[in-house]
């Protein structure tokens, strides 16, 4: 790799720092080629990334930027996953990792926040943005359902009423 190149990749590993909602380093050693695409599928899905980058160049990056915590958990064989959404690649990274005991969690920062590997699952456990939306839709909509109820609720007890009083005249 050419100095232009690194150069380049410093630029990449910057914009992914700055620009996350999280970024998970974790280490991968023994992965097989499959299992990290297949990692990077489910990131994918989520909305996130998986990125390999050489640690001295990410540690270049990471230089002057928010998530410049995370610059010690750099050492060995590390991947990084990212995403804008602050809850989805910890989620991604957290779910493999129970099931493939090849990717140890090592931390992770949300923007000025260092996360260490319990960090990670306590911002995993938490909802994703969808999650949240829906939540929200779903607290807004419940007052105007409950007042369709209760505009329609009088007639029904009119008609029962109505109902019950020609039965008895019967």
């Amino acid at each position: 790799m050419d100095r232009a190149q690194k150069e380049k990749v410093v630029e990449e590993l910057g914009q992914i720092f700055e620009s996350s909602g999280v970024v998970v380093v974790a280490h991968y050693a023994g992965m097989t080629v499959a299992e990290m695409q297949d990692l990077r599928s489910q990131m994918r899905e989520a909305g996130g990334s998986v990125r390999v980058a050489k640690n001295r160049l990410a540690k270049i990056a990471l230089e002057g930027k928010p998530a410049a915590s995370i610059a010690d958990l750099l050492t060995g064989m590390t991947v990084l996953a990212y995403s804008e959404d602050p809850v989805a690649a910890a989620k991604v990274v957290d779910k493999y990792a129970k099931d493939n005991e090849k990717l140890e969690v090592l931390g992770g920062a949300m923007g000025d926040t260092a996360l260490d590997p319990a960090g990670v699952k306590a911002v995993a456990a938490m909802p994703s943005r969808e999650e949240l939306i829906a939540s929200i839709v779903g607290c807004i909509g419940a007052p105007a359902s409950n007042i369709a109820g209760a505009i329609g609720a009088p007639a029904s007890n009119i008609a029962s009423i109505l109902e019950t009083i020609e039965e008895k005249a019967a």
